[in-house]
């Protein structure tokens, strides 16, 4: 199979690694994603295992269309029934750039013809990524004329890991948190200290790293549904990834918010992810921020400074944070998410650009500085 793990741009690379050190040989590596050949256990591996990829897509076809009697032509010898069975329903997202077919709902109705005659799928309209469908998402990309169409083996988008009903303000996405912490260096040994932790997202996952419990071990995908799905395989794996988790986090993960409502939501989503027993949370501002005597990291998300006004006390919070690592954790690695360069100077660290992707439509950068 040709296989597409996508995940945020700009980290690209960190998803590359993970995906090798996961046995999978990455491909090319192009915006928005990583590429690979496998077979379906590799696809199961990568949604199983993969904790910064969005979405896993295994490509169906690739040709040139110009013109819907090709679209349909081509369209005619894909096998569907690979990927859906009669009592299914199947939707297509489609985009089109520089081609002659432009129109993108009509490019999605002549697919949809073809399936119902295939296999007699019922075909249903695209809903966004954070829609509850469990119908089975094709995509279609045609440019240049050039049509590609992928299925999607993920379902749901692979950062909705279970655990996180109970959310913060700006929450960060589990996938995000994760390229964090892979970016950061951190060990999953040495300790792991988020003095403004929100719902506690960058200390649970690292708290799942640390114990090597797999992020989609506790989830379905779509290809479960795909007819030929080899349940007693996936089960297999499903069952060892289980077994091979630690009992308990190497190194401490400790978490505090001077917000009661972000640590009781964190000490919740904590519960749920199976690891409240490895997360110190407290209730605390960043001035009396504790951390372990051993040397470790510090991997956080502050606050931006996006909106008109904020720039003055954020100046001030970036100048503390700065001052607290130098004075009281000089052995420790400080990573965190910035939007503002100004911000980042009132830090007073000497800081390292790791990658550069957006959180919530907004800009950012993983920087990483010592004390």
């Amino acid at each position: 199979m040709n296989v597409f793990a996508m995940t945020a741009p700009g980290v690209e690379s960190i998803l590359a690694r993970e995906l090798f050190h996961m046995g999978i040989n990455p491909g090319e590596t192009t915006p928005g994603g990583v590429s690979f050949s496998g077979k379906i256990e590799h696809v199961m591996r990568a949604n199983l295992w993969s904790r910064v990829a969005n979405r896993v897509v295994v490509r169906v076809d690739e040709f040139h269309a110009s013109t819907f009697h090709e679209l349909e032509r081509r369209a005619k010898k894909i096998e569907w029934s690979r990927f859906l069975s009669s009592n299914q329903t199947a939707r297509f997202r489609v985009t089109c750039r520089k081609s002659k077919l432009y129109h993108s709902d009509a490019v999605a109705e002549r697919l949809g013809k073809a399936v119902v005659a295939a296999v007699g799928a019922k075909i249903e309209s695209d809903a966004d990524d954070e829609s509850e469908s469990e119908s089975q998402l094709f995509i279609v990309r045609i440019v240049d004329d050039e049509c590609t169409i992928s299925v999607d083996s993920s379902g749901a988008l692979l950062h909705r890991r279970g655990y996180r009903q109970a959310v913060a303000k700006a929450p960060l996405r589990e996938t995000l948190a994760a390229a964090m912490l892979y970016g950061s260096g951190w060990d999953m040994k040495s300790p792991l200290v988020d003095p403004m932790c929100g719902s506690g997202t960058i200390a649970i996952e690292a708290a799942m790293m640390a114990r090597k419990i797999a992020p989609g071990v506790n989830r379905t995908f779509a290809f479960e549904q795909w007819p030929d799905h080899d349940a007693k395989a996936w089960q297999e794996m499903t069952e060892k990834a289980r077994a091979d988790a630690l009992q308990k986090a190497p190194g401490q993960v400790v978490a505090s918010d001077r917000d009661t409502g972000a640590i009781s939501a964190a000490g919740d989503n904590a519960e749920r992810a199976g690891v409240a027993a490895d997360v110190d949370l407290s209730i605390r501002s960043i001035s009396a921020a504790e951390f372990p005597d051993t040397p470790g990291w510090v991997v956080t998300n502050p606050p931006y400074g996006v909106r008109v006004g904020e720039s003055a006390p954020l100046r001030n919070l970036y100048a503390q944070i700065g001052k607290i690592i130098r004075d009281r954790a000089p052995r420790y690695r400080l990573a965190l998410l910035s939007a503002d360069p100004e911000l980042e100077a009132q830090l007073r660290l000497d800081l390292e650009e790791v990658f550069r992707t957006s959180n919530g439509g907004i800009p950012v950068r993983l920087v990483i500085g010592r004390g």
